[in-house]
């Protein structure tokens, strides 16, 4: 889909002309490929120009395949988080291009912050004058959104501190570290999508679009956001390590009470079962065994027996 939003207006508005014969208008401030065909790449490439990058272009890591300039456009492409308030988000590529026209958006998923530019669009309309004041509103958008998503999963990290450190016996240490693993599968994205943005903050920088005061103001703002995060992000990190060593330190402490349980009582029943082994072995002569008074002594003695080493376990306080 091309959607198209153009100056003074309050909404993107898509196209629903054959692609073939789509034109652009002349005061277009911001192209939205949303799931485009490929037709729809072939007219969006020929009103400007330019090449719009292949969706598998698109998932390339390397820096050089993410950041470049070609034709005079400079290009751009970020992971921005996706689903963030699901345990466990989801990150998807999109391509920014600024060119000396308007800016251009190549998506196949719905992030978050695309909505809010399009809500701060329809409550001031006439406060964008060019693509590049989109692109920086639209970076401004998706880290206020990374910045809640990143609140969300560090008071989701304190929530399981709580459970860890409950003092109680069983708190379902099997759930919480699974519930820390999808934390920290978070935290990894939220890492990964700040550092590339970044990386573009830095790139974009230099370009000659941005060569103005504001515009260099904003990105600095925007630099320095993004690095407070992933320091904020890092110290979630490390608050999870931390919980998770300590939740495998308390299920080997469980683990080990319950061993000292078994060996203490595996001791304590060693005297009883040698006095029944005793006289359970088949001698013709074992006087005791003719006397009243033999069986009751028997039994007290293997009584004694286990009173004896539970409590010398007591008094080295091993109990």
């Amino acid at each position: 889909m091309i959607r198209v939003y153009r100056s003074g207006c309050t909404a993107c508005e898509p196209s629903t002309v054959d692609p073939a014969e789509w034109s652009m208008p002349p005061d277009t401030l911001w192209i939205d490929l949303f799931e485009p065909t490929r037709e729809e790449d072939q007219a969006v490439e020929r009103a400007l120009g330019l090449s719009i990058p292949t969706r598998e272009e698109m998932a390339e890591l390397e820096a050089s395949s993410r950041l470049y300039r070609e034709n005079g456009a400079t290009y751009a492409i970020a992971d921005l988080i996706t689903h963030g308030d699901d345990e466990v988000p989801g990150l998807e590529p999109v391509t920014f291009v600024l060119t000396q026209g308007p800016l251009v958006t190549l998506r196949y998923t719905d992030p978050r912050p695309f909505a809010m530019l399009i809500e701060k669009l329809d409550r001031e309309p006439a406060l964008f004058t060019s693509g590049t004041d989109l692109f920086l509103n639209l970076m401004e958008a998706v880290i206020d959104r990374a910045s809640d998503i990143l609140s969300k999963n560090a008071a989701r990290v304190e929530g399981i501190a709580a459970h860890v450190f409950s003092g109680k016996k069983a708190v379902g240490f099997d759930r919480l570290i699974t519930k820390l693993g999808q934390a920290q599968m978070a935290d990894a994205r939220i890492e990964q999508s700040l550092a590339g943005l970044a990386r573009i903050f830095a790139f974009i920088g230099v370009d000659e679009r941005t060569d103005t005061d504001d515009a260099r103001a904003h990105l600095r703002s925007l630099s320095r956001d993004a690095e407070s995060l992933m320091a904020h992000n890092q110290s979630v990190a490390a608050s999870i390590n931390f919980q998770l060593s300590a939740a495998l330190g308390l299920i080997n402490i469980e683990q080990s009470s319950i061993i000292k349980i078994f060996s203490v009582a595996a001791v304590a029943l060693l005297p009883p079962t040698l006095i029944a082994s005793i006289y359970g072995m088949n001698f013709d002569f074992m006087p005791e065994l003719s006397q009243r008074w033999g069986y009751p002594v028997a039994l007290i003695a293997m009584v004694v027996s286990v009173m004896l080493p539970l409590a010398w376990f007591k008094r080295k306080g091993w109990l």
